[in-house]
């Protein structure tokens, strides 16, 4: 209760009961700097101390030649999610916090509103990663977390084997769509409730649905996980412009990415992609398809 109490502030109920209101502002400036900070560690150690890629594991150049010049990543279905979820964050995140640092504008309904469109396009991105992607391939499996220890074992200056080529998500991505998840579903969920205490198209406005108390808490955990959301859409904007990272945020655009990127990052076994001229296909990871035969000699 004592940390709450220090990073919340608070106001007496009409009943003389104390409730929290909402978190202590000074959060953003801890999240924003948070955010920095990573940034700033991160290209120091790329620039003068991290050691060149080394995997375990090499393609067949037999196989190499077998591949398309563009590696199909991203479907239109999946790139329209990004950008629409990109947009509506971006609004939610300015709507909710220029106004704290200073920058008075009617920003409730345009939050309202860009929150609406960021639940809709969650729901649509559950459904069709579920029934149209492999909903798995975004998830840490065994792989990844003995790739995990042997990177952190060479780091470490410790005797390991090198680690194998990424699936088609790295571990690190699939950490940080971990986080963003329990980041935006806290704050849709709360969100979702609070829309009740202003007017809009949904349903009439009740602002005695829960206690003071449950509503400040609510607040709370609503303010709490946008201010995480600045600092990981800070990390996010910094890796997509990163010079090494740009093919991976170009194939968010185009969908595809070059086949000598793919073949230097990624292992054709643990993400399968069509192989021209193939006979036989089925459905590989992330909705793409690829031949069976061709696979073996990947």
């Amino acid at each position: 209760m004592g940390i709450l109490k220090s990073i919340t502030e608070w106001a007496t109920s009409p009943w003389g009961q104390d409730v929290p209101i909402h978190i202590a502002w000074f959060l953003i400036w801890v999240a924003a700097l948070a955010g920095l900070l990573f940034l700033i560690v991160h290209a120091t150690y790329v620039r003068y101390f991290a050691k060149a890629e080394e995997f375990a594991d090499n393609v067949l150049p037999a196989a190499a030649a077998a591949l398309a010049e563009r590696i199909p990543r991203h479907s239109l279905a999946a790139r329209l999610f990004h950008w629409i979820m990109a947009v509506s964050m971006f609004t939610l995140l300015l709507t909710a916090f220029l106004p704290k640092i200073g920058l008075q504008f009617d920003w409730v309904t345009y939050h309202w509103i860009a929150g609406s469109v960021l639940t809709v396009s969650i729901v649509f991105h559950v459904i069709h990663a579920s029934f149209w992607l492999d909903f798995w391939a975004i998830w840490p499996d065994k792989a990844d977390l003995i790739d995990a220890w042997r990177r952190v074992r060479r780091f470490m200056g410790r005797p390991a084997q090198p680690p194998r080529r990424f699936a088609k998500y790295p571990l690190e991505n699939k950490l940080y769509h971990g986080a963003i998840i329990a980041a935006g579903l806290s704050a849709i969920g709360t969100g979702v409730f609070m829309m009740s205490r202003v007017s809009t198209i949904f349903f009439p406005r009740n602002p005695y649905l829960f206690s003071d108390m449950t509503w400040g808490l609510m607040y709370v955990l609503h303010v709490l996980a946008g201010v995480g959301l600045i600092a990981l859409v800070t990390v996010h904007v910094y890796f997509a412009v990163r010079p090494e990272k740009l093919d991976i945020t170009k194939s968010m655009i185009f969908g595809s990415m070059k086949r000598e990127f793919y073949l230097k990052h990624y292992d054709p076994r643990r993400w399968p992609v069509e192989v021209p001229g193939s006979r036989t296909t089925r459905k590989g990871r992330g909705g793409v398809t690829h031949g069976r035969g061709n696979m073996e000699s990947l």
